[in-house]
């Protein structure tokens, strides 16, 4: 659902979507809306809005706006387990609780990635299976030249590709989709499957 997330007055029942799915960035939000998809779900339709807020450090307006004393749409969200601390604080802050732990969290519908969303899908999917993704998009030289950089030299294939998905601006989001559309869907990734069925 393509909503602004500063457009109309912010009051309870102005909102057009009924769920708010607050992600740190785009690729988040095209790995949530790409599983949708594959699970013929129609997010428009039942008023599930999946929106990138830039930031996890955005979280706390974020939640003000859409929470209780905004729209007071129903929220969940997605994070990185680095970021899971402004996630927490966010939602203290907001009025979901206090001392939350993760499994508070999760029952307030925010789910954490282990270590982020590239690293979950790289896990699920195999190396072998992520480095067919890139050579279907004609990347496999510029992996195999980063491969041979000697920062990367040593480390786990596993890595190497969670490091080159972030070594060029807008790559996580062109592959975020993708490495989705290739899941075994008895293997999406915990944190992706779980915010989905929250909402």
């Amino acid at each position: 659902m393509a909503l602004s997330p500063v457009a109309g007055p912010s009051t309870a029942g102005a909102y057009p979507a009924r769920t708010v799915v607050l992600v740190e960035g785009m690729s988040d939000q095209r790995a949530l809306e790409a599983l949708a998809a594959r699970r013929g779900r129609d997010l428009d339709a039942e008023g599930v809005a999946v929106m990138a807020m830039g930031g996890s450090k955005k979280i706390g307006s974020f939640l003000h706006r859409y929470g209780p004393q905004g729209y007071d749409v129903r929220l969940a969200g997605l994070c990185d387990a680095a970021e899971e601390g402004d996630f927490q604080r966010g939602l203290e802050r907001a009025g979901f609780g206090s001392r939350l732990a993760r499994a508070d969290m999760e029952r307030l519908g925010f789910f954490v990635c282990v270590a982020d969303l590239e690293d979950e899908l790289i896990r699920s999917l195999g190396a072998a299976s992520v480095e067919q993704v890139i050579e279907a998009q004609g990347e496999s030289t510029p992996f195999h030249t980063f491969q041979r950089q000697p920062a990367q030299r040593g480390r786990t294939i596993e890595a190497q590709l969670r490091r080159f998905m972030g070594t060029r601006s807008g790559r996580k989001i062109l592959y975020a989709a993708m490495l989705v559309d290739a899941l075994d869907l008895t293997r999406v990734p915990r944190p992706l499957d779980h915010v989905l069925a929250h909402v």
